[in-house]
Order: structure tokens, then sequence, then C-alpha cells
């Protein structure tokens, strides 16, 4: 039975007083249709207290990290009550050293939540009343776990409320070892090896030199156990503590069941291949978590900056943002911004995996851009870690280094690698049924001797042989080296994969549903006609709109701002005051004291909006009729006239869509809010078969409501509007996160770039990952059944130990291969400068 947790958060939501406000009805409607949210609700304990959002959830299928970055993309903050810490650590090496530690944490007073990764994240959610990142830290020393020797100090841990996480930045070469210690990052591996020498001499002592004492090839035996269970040893006892029993329990029972019969080189050996496995297991694995640190190093140390009109070169922990940075040819960016001056082609590949140089310009606006950083248009944006062209560039720093798009990517993948998958979830709870079975069946073998004829000796052997033989190690790496894989991969690649859950599930869709604006067209819509009305003149027409839209910052309000400038050559502006929000309808506001409403036709004669006149709605269905977006103006009690625009489909577009086709997602359908002649003209130009117009935000989660009834189906747009709709779908992903936070935030998965053919890249990834994961675990059980039944029948502890050993490295390995996973995408028609 699933467990619920009731989370009480309050939270503090800038300049909203009641419960019912609307950012708090979006932040439930976020909230409800996530998959792992049992209930969600808002109350106010007293009067004059802020508001608490209650949240039962499961916290295997929704991590309270996933909570929180909704909570903040939604544009609630949590309070300081609860910290949230990540660490890059020392002591953990392998899966189930990780389970354990994540269960000890688990157990301290205070911690909300706890996973560890076989990479060496640690990531805490905990009660700042209850505990502090000192206490957990001191607890994690105690287990031989401690942040890496670069980590940023423990104090600089925050709430989400503040500056996010704290990050302690992976080791330079990835070699830093699980267990470090007595003799430097490879102690285990120097131990195994330990083991394995003494092991050996010890055999030609007794085999090759018959005059030798008797206790020297002992001695070796012993001190071999000593080095090979040095590890294993320390794991067990922490397991034991928290009255679990491990595979590393089973290895030591079965060793010191061989030393109780004698057979002290078959224990020996036990351990040996057993260290070694773990040691090589670990060398496996930091092939993953390197991929992830490359990222990390991929943007510069200092910048060149210009303050006070001099030219110096700085840290890039010590820009600020405004900062003036020059860029020269061929050099790596330090920081995010926009151009100010210059122009260039730069290589956008290392954040958002986009295979050619994306060209770009200086920003058309500088003083709107300072503003409104996230509507910086693609091609004046530009991000740290990504390489210059040819060109000279200046820049103007929009985000510090800890803010940058690389930075939060890194730091996303780190907290992803924790995360567990639903295949990891049901091998966690197989091992912990499985592991006691084992136990009993080896306590049934041991009395063998009542049923056959042979000695309690040969039935005791024959009991620590199925020990080893049913021991589960393989099945414990297989699917968190694969996911540690695929989000590394991924993240090389361009795309964000919030922990194993998205990654798996986005292998299994049947169906994708789109947005329209600006993920299947670019988002950059044009005005293409002006019809006036009533009287009304095209410049008043244009004169109103543009003074209200400038207001806004949606992609057709600056549009109509933008193209409506160009048409008025100049003419003086009135100002607008006043603006507000009818979601998914339009806006309305004040100007030259009367109110203005400017939206979609459906928007007038409800909710007290003044309906259209009869020439209004004629001009409305001569500009849909021809597939164009229409918005209406009206002031005071003037139907002014109709403003259409159109909305260009992204290159490349019906190539990604066909593409998806091809790795098996059968059904693909466009959603948008305007009318359905436009939606019915978008898709076909873009190759959909299927598309609904005429849908409000709410039409469009009641639509994927649907849709998730029928079949597993993914939510594709922006991140923001499209927010509700993509909590309600089984994966949702956005486009262009690279650019917007709240995009950043919102999804499961991420498309750093603005750029749809990147999809077939990250569903080809997800399902090439989920035969690997089936593999690894047909492989674990197989050895399993293979081996117990040839261990009961007379195969030895040798034997059974080295096909042990040797299926645990073969799935890690067969994991890794998602490393080198070929992005096929790469391939596809790219448009010059595309973005």
């Amino acid at each position: 039975m699933t467990t619920k947790f009731r989370l009480d958060i309050p939270l503090v939501l800038p300049q909203i007083d009641a419960a019912e406000d609307v950012c708090v009805k979006r932040l439930v409607e976020d909230l409800q249709g996530r998959e792992g949210i049992d209930a969600v609700h808002v109350r106010t304990e007293k009067a004059g207290a802020s508001a608490q959002l209650c949240v039962h959830y499961d916290p295997q299928a929704l991590p309270l990290a996933r909570i929180r970055e909704i909570v903040e993309a939604a544009g609630a903050r949590i309070t300081e009550r609860f910290g949230h810490a990540l660490w890059q650590v020392d002591g953990i090496g392998h899966a189930r050293r990780a389970r354990t530690v994540a269960e000890q944490l688990r157990g301290l007073p205070g911690v909300l939540e706890a996973e560890a990764s076989a990479a060496g994240q640690v990531h805490v959610d905990f009660d700042r009343q209850l505990t502090s990142d000192q206490s957990i830290l001191a607890a994690l020393a105690d287990w031989g776990v401690w942040p890496q020797a670069d980590s940023a100090p423990a104090e600089e841990v925050h709430g989400h409320g503040e500056s996010g996480h704290r990050h302690a930045p992976g080791e330079p070469d990835g070699h830093g070892h699980a267990h470090g210690g007595l003799l430097g990052p490879n102690t285990e591996m120097i131990f195994a090896l330990s083991c394995g020498a003494l092991l050996g001499l010890g055999v030609l002592i007794e085999k090759l030199v018959p005059g030798a004492p008797g206790w020297l090839p002992w001695a070796c035996f012993v001190l071999a156990y000593g080095f090979g269970g040095f590890f294993t040893l320390r794991e067990a006892f922490d397991n034991l503590r928290l009255r679990r029993f491990e595979i590393d329990t089973l290895m030591l029972v079965a060793a010191a069941g061989a030393a109780a019969l004698g057979s002290w080189a078959e224990g020996a050996l036990l351990l040996f291949l057993f260290s070694l496995g773990h040691a090589l297991e670990h060398y496996a694995m930091g092939r993953a978590k390197r991929a992830i640190e490359a990222l990390a190093e991929l943007a510069p140390d200092t910048a060149t900056v210009r303050r006070d009109g001099l030219t110096r070169e700085i840290a890039v922990e010590e820009l600020r943002v405004g900062d003036i940075v020059l860029v020269r040819p061929n050099e790596r960016l330090s920081a995010d911004g926009f151009i100010v001056q210059g122009s260039s082609a730069i290589n956008q590949a290392p954040v958002t995996g986009e295979s050619i140089p994306v060209d770009k310009r200086p920003v058309e606006d500088a003083a709107l851009a300072r503003v409104r950083p996230d509507g910086v248009e693609s091609a004046a944006r530009v991000f740290a870690g990504t390489i210059n062209g040819a060109g000279s560039l200046e820049i103007e720093v929009t985000r510090r280094s800890t803010d940058s798009a690389l930075a939060r990517v890194v730091k996303m993948v780190s907290e992803a690698e924790t995360r567990q998958s639903p295949t990891q979830r049901f091998t966690d709870k197989f091992e912990r049924i499985f592991v006691p079975a084992v136990l009993g069946l080896t306590f049934l073998l041991l009395f063998a001797w009542v049923a056959i004829d042979e000695p309690f000796r040969d039935s005791f052997y024959r009991a620590m042989a199925v020990l080893v033989a049913a021991s589960p190690c393989a099945l414990a790496i297989a699917t968190p080296s694969a996911v540690l894989s695929g989000i590394a991969r991924a993240a090389r690649g361009g795309v964000l994969i919030k922990g194993g859950a998205p990654l798996e599930e986005l292998g299994s869709l049947d169906a994708m549903a789109f947005d329209k604006t600006g993920t299947l067209t670019e988002g950059r819509p044009r005005i293409t006609d002006v019809v006036a009305v009533d009287g009304a003149s095209e410049e008043e027409l244009l004169t109103v709109a543009v003074a209200v839209e400038s207001l806004s910052d949606h992609p057709l309000a600056a549009a109509i701002a933008r193209d409506g400038r160009e048409r008025l050559a100049g003419r003086t502006e009135p100002v607008a005051d006043g603006l507000q929000n009818l979601i998914g309808r339009g806006v309305t506001a004040r100007l030259a004291g009367e109110t203005v409403w400017i939206g979609k036709a459906e928007m007038f004669g409800v909710e007290d909006v003044p309906a259209l006149g009869a020439t209004a709605q004629a001009a409305v269905a001569g500009l849909r009729e021809r597939g164009r977006t229409t918005m209406v103006v009206r002031q005071g009690a003037r139907d002014l006239g109709a403003i259409g625009l159109l909305d260009t489909p992204r290159a490349g577009a019906r190539e990604a869509l066909q593409a998806l086709r091809e790795l098996g997602i059968k059904r693909m359908i466009m959603i948008s809010g305007d009318h359905q002649k436009v939606a019915d003209a978008v898709a076909a130009e873009v190759g959909l078969d299927e598309a609904w117009g005429d849908l409000m935000p709410e039409d469009k989660v009641e639509a994927i409501r649907k849709l998730r009834q029928e079949t597993k189906v993914a939510m594709v747009g922006d991140g923001v509007n499209d927010a509700p709709a993509m909590a309600n779908a089984t994966v949702g992903i956005a486009m262009g996160a690279a650019g917007s936070d709240v995009a950043l935030e919102t999804a499961d998965v991420a498309l750093m770039a603005d750029d749809l053919r990147h999809l077939p890249f990250a569903v080809g990834l997800s399902r090439h990952t989920r035969t690997v994961i089936r593999q690894n675990v047909f492989v674990s059980l197989g050895i399993v059944a293979v081996l117990v039944p040839a261990t009961i029948m007379g195969l030895g502890i040798g034997a059974a130990v080295a096909v042990h050993e040797g299926s645990t490295l073969l799935v890690v390995f067969n994991a890794l291969r998602l490393l080198a996973y070929r992005d096929t995408t790469a391939n596809m028609p790219q448009g010059r400068g595309a973005t």
C-alpha cells in the first residue's frame, strides 16, 4: 500500500491576501494533476495567518524537491523553515551503499526526505526547526561520508525561498573514491587487490612449498579476509543497525561460514571478488558521473569585464548583473546575458544541444531587455559555457554565475540522479522480500543432511554457496546505473530529464499533445490584417492597441506592439495603465479615462464585457476564415476593429513529428486557444491529423485528462501558460528552457533549445534506456535463477562468486552504453540560425 504524507508548507504570496486568489488556485491546479499527489488544498489556521498549502503526496512517485520546483514556478515562495541541501560526497560508490545512507538519513529527526545516488550525490529536505545542515553533515561523517574538499561551506545551504540549493561541484577528475580514506581515493581498489595478492600468495605457499609452516598460508588467508572484508563489514554493520539484511550481510555470512568449515581460501576468494566487483563498479559508475561533471567545467573561470571605463579580468563569481563582459573570437562565454554590441555565430551545443552554431545579433532595445530579461529574443540571448565564433561581442550580464542556465542544468541533473525510477522502486521492494527469503532458504539447507545422506559440512558448504548465488548484486545496480547514464547522456544532448520516473515514462508514451504558439509555431506572430469598423480609423485602432499591449509580455501582445509601432511610423503613443490579464481570453486596461478590452471575440458578451456589434463580428469571421489569429479591440462603448495575426510554423516541426511517428508515437494532437480554423490551418502545415481549437486553459487541462484516461500522453509546451496541462499529463515537456526559469522549473522534461527537433532524441534515448533496464533486470534475475539450482546441485562457491560478480559488471557496462547513444536528430534539416 502506498504511503501518503501530509505536508503543510507556509506560502508567502506577494501582494496576495486571500487564499481564493487566482495565483493560489493556479498553484493548486498545477499540483493536483500530478501523479503521486493524493490531495491538495489551501487553508488558513486563524485570522491574519498566512495561507498554508497542504499536500498529501507519495514521496516515491513525486519527491518533495519536485513539489518545491512546481511551487516556485507558480510564483509562490516557500519560507525559510524548510531547508534543502545537495552535497557531492565521498563515501558512496555503489547503489547498495547509497540506499543505506539514504535510509540512515531518513531516520534522523527533522529530515523530511533523503536520497543518495551511486555517483556520490546526497539530497536532503529537512525542517530547520528540528535539525540543521551541520547536524546532518555530522551524522554523515559518523557514517564515513564527507562532502568533498572543494564543496561550498555548509552554511550556504538555503531554502528555495532564497538562492535555491547549495551545490558542491564534483571532483575535477571524477575519481573521488566512494570510501575514500586511508590510501586516498582508490583505497578500496588497493584493498581488493591486496586481498587477491594475499590469497594468491597463500595458495602458492600451500601448494608449492610443502615444507612451509602450516600457519603461514593460513595467516595469508586471514589477512586477505581483513583486506577483502574491511568495507563490506562496515556496510553490513550499518544495515544491521537499520534492521536490514542486505547483500553485504549475505556475503559476510557466506565468508564466515567458509572460514568455519576451514575453507579459508574459498572464503578469501569470495571476499576478493566481491570487493573487486565493488571497486570496479565504482569506477564504471564514475564514468557516468564524469559526464555530468564535464558540464560544470564548461564555463570559464574568469571574465573580461568593463567597469568604470576600465577593462580588467575578474573571476566569474565576482560578476554582477548589469556588468558588460567582453568576449573575444572563439572564447567561451562566462555569463548569461544579452548582446549589446557585435554579431557572431555561437556554438550553443554545450547548453542546448543544437548541432550547428546559431547566429546572434545585438538586442533591439537594451532598456527593455534589462527590465524583462526573460523576454529577450533568442537571437540576442546568450548563455555561459557556449562558444563564440569569429566575431567580438559585448554582453550585458543578466544572471550571476551560480544562476546561469548551465549552472541550473548541472544542479537539476545532479538532483535527478537521486530520484528513483518506477523499476528502481520495484527492485528495491523486491530485494527487501528476496533477501530474507534467501536467508530462510539458506537456513533450511543447513539441515539438508537430515534428509539426505551427507555430512553436515557438505550441507553447510552448499548453503553458503546458495547464499552467494542468490545475492541480487546485479539487480541492485541494474536500474540506477542505466538511469544515471541516461540522464547524463540527455543532459549532454541539451535535454534535462528530472529523474528516473520521467526518463522511463517518456519511453512508454503512445500519444503527445502540443501547444500551438511557441511550440509548433515560432511564437513570433506578425500583423497581417488591420480591419477598422464603425467609423474608427486604422491609425486609431493601432494606437489604442499598441498603448495597451505594450504593457503585456504575451507573444501576441508583443507582436501587436512591435508591428503596430512600425505601421504608426513614429507617431506619439498615449500611455495606458491598469492592465489586467483575463487568462486565456485577453486583457483589459485604462486609456484616456476609458476601459479598453483586447482579446478573442469569445471574450465579449460574457462576465460584464460588452458584446460586439455586427460589423466587428463580421470582421472577425472574415479574418478567421483566412486562418488568422484574431484580436478584437474595443474602447469604452465603441468597437474599433480587429487585428489579424499569423504565426509561422517552426522550421523542422514536420520532420520532428514524422520522427516521433517512426519511434512509435501513434497519436499527436495540437491543442490551442485559437479558433478552430486557425488550429486546423497550422496543423495541416506541420503534418498533424488532429487539432483541438477554442480551448481555454481549463479546457486544455480537461483535454489532457481525457487523453490520459485512454493512454499515456505527454504535454509539450512553453512551461508557462501550459503548466496546468503539463501537470495533468503523464510527462510534461517544456521547450526553450535555457531562456526561461519557469519552463525549467515546471517541466518533467525540459528541452534546453527552443527547437522541437530535440524531442525525438529525448524519446529515442528514453526508449533505449527502458530496453537497457529490462535487459539488466532480466540478466540479473536470470543469473540468480540459474545459479541457485546449480549451487544446490553442487556448484562451488568460487564458481558462483565468479559468475555472480561477472553479471554485476555486465549490467553496469551495458548501462554505460547509453553514454554513447547517438543523436539521430542531428541529421534532420536545420534552418540557418535556427533556435
